[in-house]
């Protein structure tokens, strides 16, 4: 359902952290063309010390140093976890809202999916223990992108069509599949068939040959029942940019791209609910406003662009191989940093966009001055980059079957390894989403 965002003030989610090269490595499956993915992504080995049983490991910090298993709660100098259910962010003023709503929050997750298996895991970004895993598609889905909204479902695009909505907190799952009771995935070992998952909210089929771009929208804060309603779903397929309805999975609205050959490989929304897309196909940076549907473009930067973030003031930003770049929402001009190639970035809401070299690099840009302020080494090349509601980074491998979690403070780096033919660079766990600003209207 379309409605304009807005948020009351009793609901402030303070979220902060502490954070790219050369040659880029192989591009996802279907590299920059237009069509569908083809072959199956291979799966990674994991680094010495990691699992594949649905737990993480710790594999020492950024100095080299063993920091030893890592599968409770994670450092515990920093803020507490933020658990299914908890109903605020730690150290967040506490909710003041009317009514007997809870205010509950699911935000402990971040979500990656397997593309090779076609399959997303719901990790809970504490405890790095994988608490779920279910089909994407009913078959050859290819995943790749998920978003998260601002109560803790996830959205998963599918590269061959279609967008597919689980709910994170179990109690809101239905029984659905003629069987008493939720039946349920409770991780890697039991992925239920497509049609018996009951935590699947809807699927969404879209005929296309490249569905990728995921973005939720933030919704709007309903006092009475401290909660966010009203959150639609920002998508592609092939030359239309696609608006769902976040709660039934229709489409509410398309917008034809218009002219030559657009292929839109990522997208985000800032606070206005307005989309951002990276168009490689057309070498082009779109926006479609949430209340008007107007659709604008711009040429990407030199260094051209694979990922795509909004930071905290409503900036769009793309990133690829070790550089970043920041849009000007005023002049319509780039400022740009670093080298050009794939992968992913995302901001932490505060001063910093992460983002990784060819080389397993995490450097932190600083959004003002470009610099690198921050850098953590990873054992491997992640494609992905998201960053949790501890405050710390994560970076998918490619085509592989890591995750890792790094602590800015701290360089300590643990990894989950029982992923297959990962791949995912988009907002995994919802943080973005609660940090960005809004867009405003670009003119000119």
């Amino acid at each position: 359902m379309r409605a304009a965002w807005t948020i009351g003030p009793c609901l402030t989610l303070l979220l902060s952290v502490g954070a790219c090269g050369d040659e880029p490595p192989p591009s996802d499956s279907a590299g920059g063309s237009s069509g569908s993915s083809g072959g199956e992504a291979s799966t990674g080995n994991p680094p010495p010390g990691a699992t594949s049983d649905g737990t993480g490991t710790s594999i020492g910090s950024a100095d080299g140093t063993s920091t030893g298993a890592s599968t409770d709660d994670g450092d515990s100098s920093g803020p507490p976890p933020i658990h299914l259910d908890l109903g605020t962010i730690p150290d967040a003023p506490p909710p003041v809202c009317g009514g007997e709503g809870e205010g509950e929050l699911s935000l402990s997750y971040i979500w990656i999916a397997n593309s090779a298996q076609g399959t997303i895991s719901k990790i809970d970004t504490a405890t790095m223990v994988e608490e779920g895993r279910y089909q994407a598609r009913p078959s050859n889905g290819d995943p790749s992108r998920t978003s998260v909204n601002l109560v803790g479902d996830v959205a998963v695009a599918n590269r061959n069509g279609g967008v597919t909505k689980f709910w994170a907190n179990p109690d809101d799952c239905v029984s659905s599949n003629g069987i008493p009771g939720i039946q349920t995935s409770t991780g890697p070992g039991d992925v239920l068939p497509w049609g018996q998952e009951d935590c699947m909210a809807w699927h969404t089929p879209l005929a296309c040959s490249s569905n990728r771009p995921a973005a939720w929208t933030r919704g709007v804060f309903n006092e009475a029942e401290c909660t966010f309603e009203d959150m639609d779903f920002w998508t592609a397929c092939d030359s239309n940019v696609l608006l769902l309805d976040g709660e039934t999975g229709v489409v509410e609205e398309t917008i034809p791209i218009p002219g030559g050959f657009p292929f839109v490989y990522g997208g985000a929304a800032d606070a206005d609910g307005n989309f951002w897309g990276i168009d490689t196909g057309m070498g082009q940076l779109l926006r479609v406003d949430f209340n008007t549907l107007a659709l604008e473009a711009w040429p990407l930067p030199p260094n051209w662009g694979y990922g795509i973030t909004v930071d905290s003031i409503g900036r769009p930003w793309v990133c690829g191989g070790g550089g970043v770049s920041r849009f000007d929402l005023v002049t319509h001009t780039w400022d740009s940093a670093g080298g050009s190639g794939i992968g992913g970035c995302m901001t932490d809401g505060a001063d910093l966009i992460w983002h990784g070299n060819d080389f397993g690099l995490l450097m932190g840009f600083n959004i003002n001055t470009l610099a690198v302020d921050e850098q953590i080494q990873l054992p491997e090349y992640v494609h992905g980059v998201s960053v949790d509601f501890q405050g710390n980074v994560w970076g998918v491998s490619f085509a592989g079957s890591n995750a890792y979690r790094a602590n800015p403070t701290t360089g300590a780096v643990d990894v989950y390894g029982g992923l297959i033919g990962a791949y995912t660079y988009s907002d995994m766990t919802g943080h973005a989403l609660s940090t960005v600003g809004g867009g405003g209207i670009p003119t000119g």
